[in-house]
């Protein structure tokens, strides 16, 4: 049964997530456009837009909770504060389709990948006087030889994965962005990933039509899920560190 029918969105929609204490949601899309919607009003609503004048590929939010970083097919990267409605606009590449974006949880640092197998990193600063975080490049990554698909930070902040059509993982360290591990799937496209808790782990999608969990440690797959028929194209997956 449908709870809540959000309309007004023309194109698929292509991304989705909440502000923590479930107050907003944010979608973005093909239509070129990311919203907020308010969830605590009677009638959930969209109260804001952000135009990327290009289709939406990829949005997360910033840790801070405010901010959304956003990723369109026209090779812009941009980052707005849903609040003051500031926003800064990055082209790290002309003509390369942003396929990702993802901020890591201490906030310090913000990626991109896209479609040419670059993976760039900025720095991430700010201060109370401040209307938005200040992006200051820090490197580019030839990450992979394919099409980038996803990345994302470790809980931790210590390691970002890069998945790609090239049949790989590959994990590298925040503290200088060098490959600390590659994770092989043979003849298969790497969708997604996500990362355990304890930041030890880490699962696989790929278009084997499997899910795998790697032990980060000895690049091993500990375990194979199997079912799917097709490509598996994403995954999410949460869990928490027990202590007594």
């Amino acid at each position: 049964m449908t709870v809540i029918n959000f309309e007004s969105v023309q194109k698929n929609v292509t991304r989705l997530g909440f502000q923590e204490d479930g107050k907003w949601m944010f979608t973005a899309g093909e239509d070129h456009r990311v919203r907020i919607w308010d969830m605590l009003s009677d009638s959930p609503h969209c109260s804001r837009v952000f135009d990327c004048q290009a289709p939406v590929n990829a949005a997360c939010l910033h840790p801070n909770q405010v901010e959304i970083a956003m990723g369109a097919q026209n090779g812009g990267v941009y980052l707005w504060d849903v609040k003051s409605e500031v926003h800064e606009q990055l082209i790290p590449e002309v003509d390369a389709s942003i396929q990702d974006v993802a901020i890591s949880p201490d906030g310090l640092y913000m990626a991109a990948v896209n479609n040419k197998g670059n993976c760039y990193i900025w720095s991430l600063s700010s201060s109370p006087n401040q209307k938005l975080s200040t992006l200051q490049p820090k490197l580019k990554i030839a990450a992979h030889k394919r099409y980038v698909l996803r990345c994302k930070f470790s809980p931790d902040s210590r390691l970002l994965v890069t998945t790609s059509g090239d049949g790989t993982a590959r994990v590298w360290k925040t503290d200088d962005f060098t490959m600390w591990r590659e994770l092989s799937i043979e003849n298969s496209w790497v969708w997604d990933a996500a990362f355990s808790a304890d930041s030890k782990y880490l699962f696989t999608a790929s278009s084997d039509a499997i899910a795998r969990l790697w032990k980060l440690e000895t690049k091993n797959p500990e375990r194979k899920y199997t079912g799917h028929t097709k490509a598996i194209t994403a995954l999410s997956f949460k869990d928490e560190i027990v202590t007594e």
